[in-house]
Formats: structure tokens, sequence, C-alpha cells
């Protein structure tokens, strides 16, 4: 099995803070502001890369617009850690979609591509794609991607959500989300081969 398969098939590890997401949410629901907080720690980093990469400078912005919405609507929330991360992901998607309305623009490009790095060599472009996920050179290559494919790609392996929440985020079948994110995938190691 090639290394794009293995990333799409393989158990995902918790995300960071899934012990503590999981503890604190019933806390959090019941109205205790230190949980929540602790929701906010452990979802907010990845929200922010997410909501950055579909809106650009204007993330902070649009991310505090969707931690608004979720504050306010957690009463309604149900469901567990996984659950609330999707949820939250859906909320900042909505909220991501309606600024690029107001602003009538598409998502921009984190940085300019002239600026990505050598690549070390040939034999291991997908794994580079997947290992370089988290850089700002690589958030760059998925911006060029198709949106499907992006946020397919950026919602599995950043935002670390497992393929039935990216479905309900993006309102696609299971079996949609696991061909675009392994197209997306398979396009950012054909960029990194192309780079080199």
């Amino acid at each position: 099995m090639d290394i794009l398969g293995e990333v799409l098939t393989r158990p995902r590890q918790a995300p960071a803070g899934a012990g503590d997401l999981a503890a604190a949410l019933p806390e959090a629901l019941r109205g205790d502001e230190d949980a929540f907080r602790v929701l906010y720690r452990s979802v907010h980093p990845a929200l922010l890369r997410y909501v950055r990469e579909l809106v650009g400078e204007d993330a902070e912005d649009v991310a505090s617009e969707a931690w608004l919405q979720i504050a306010r609507d957690l009463a309604c929330f149900r469901g567990d850690g996984d659950g609330f991360r999707g949820w939250a992901t859906t909320i900042a998607r909505h909220r991501a979609m309606d600024h690029l309305r107001r602003m009538r623009r598409r998502p921009v490009v984190a940085g300019p591509v002239e600026d990505l790095p050598e690549r070390s060599g040939p034999e291991d472009t997908a794994e580079s794609a997947v290992a370089a996920v988290g850089t700002d050179a690589a958030l760059a290559l998925i911006a060029r991607l198709p949106r499907d494919q992006a946020e397919a790609v950026l919602l599995r392996v950043v935002v670390g959500l497992e393929v039935k929440a990216v479905a309900r985020v993006l309102g696609k079948r299971p079996g949609a989300v696991r061909t675009a994110a392994y197209r997306g995938l398979r396009k950012l190691a054909e960029y990194l081969d192309h780079a080199g």
C-alpha cells in the first residue's frame, strides 16, 4: 500500500488535547467557564489554521465570530469530543463562507509558491506531501487544490477529523470525502515532484 493509502486508511490518532476535551465537554455543557476554556484551547489552533486557509488574513475575525456562535449554541450540542470538533468546524466553515460571500472574493493563498523549499528526492514525494502539511509552504500548495480536495485534506490532516465528521462538515458522503482527500494528497505529491 502506498503512503497516501496508508494515511487515509490507518486509524486516526487522537488529536492533541482530545482527553482534555472529552473530560471538559460535559462540564462546559453545564455552563462551566473553565471547562469552556479547555474546549477553546483544544480546538481553536486547528480551527484557526483551517479558517485561515479559507479566508486569509481575516481568519482571526471569522474564528471569533465562530466562537461567539459556538458559545451561544453550546447548550444545543449533543455528542462527544470528536462530535464537538466536527460541530465547531462546521460552524467555522459557515462563518467563513458567509465572510467570503460578503467580501465577494475567493480564498487566498497563505504565501507565494516561489518560497517553497527544494525537495530532498523523488522517492519520498507522497511522504513529503503528508509530512509537510503543517508548514506554510504546504498550506500554500493546498490552497492551489480544487476547493473540495483542499477542504478534505485540511479537515482530515490538519484539523484531524475522522472521515464521517468531515463528511458532515462538508455535507458530502464519506466515500466522496475519502476520494477528495486521496486526490488532493496525490496532487500535492505531484506539486512537490514538479518543484524538485
